[in-house]
């Protein structure tokens, strides 16, 4: 073996080198029966990434503005307190954030309904602990979507 292929299978990751023995994993969200692109299909990374930075700085001004009386310290606790009630409010009731709406998306049920509101709370609650988001799968759903049974669609 040529040590050239050795170094680039190794770069390439676990995906390529399982794809190179014949695995097939398809596009992200075929193993849940959502289209490839267009609406309905997976949101990508990085309007998620987006929709998240714009709900964020919502909170950080909301919580600068109303509550925080100048502290940036405590804006920050409050901002993460208001994201959390953002989150259950607006996911829970209508299926996206603002920042979401903005880059049209939607939070729904690996079914395709709506989240009842133990699920929207549990991926609400690990969202705020960030690390479960960091954790995906090979859909591109974050460990705080699997758990609440939840999947980010394009609208």
């Amino acid at each position: 073996m040529d040590n050239r292929q050795a170094i680039g299978s190794w770069l390439s990751g676990p995906r390529a080198a399982a794809e190179d023995m014949g695995a097939e994993f398809g596009h992200r969200g075929r193993r849940l029966g959502l289209p490839e692109s267009g609406p309905g299909s997976i949101a990508p990374l990085g309007r998620r990434f987006g929709a998240l930075f714009v709900d964020w700085g919502l909170c950080l001004l909301i919580a600068y503005g109303l509550f925080a009386q100048g502290d940036r310290q405590a804006a920050g606790n409050w901002a993460l307190g208001i994201f959390l009630a953002l989150g259950l409010l607006t996911v829970g009731t209508v299926g996206f954030t603002p920042g979401k709406r903005l880059l049209g998306l939607r939070v729904v049920s690996e079914d395709g309904g709506r989240l009842g509101f133990v699920r929207v709370a549990v991926r609400t609650v690990l969202l705020c602990l960030a690390i479960p988001a960091l954790i995906w799968d090979r859909d591109g759903r974050g460990l705080h979507d699997r758990l609440a049974r939840a999947v980010q669609v394009r609208i």
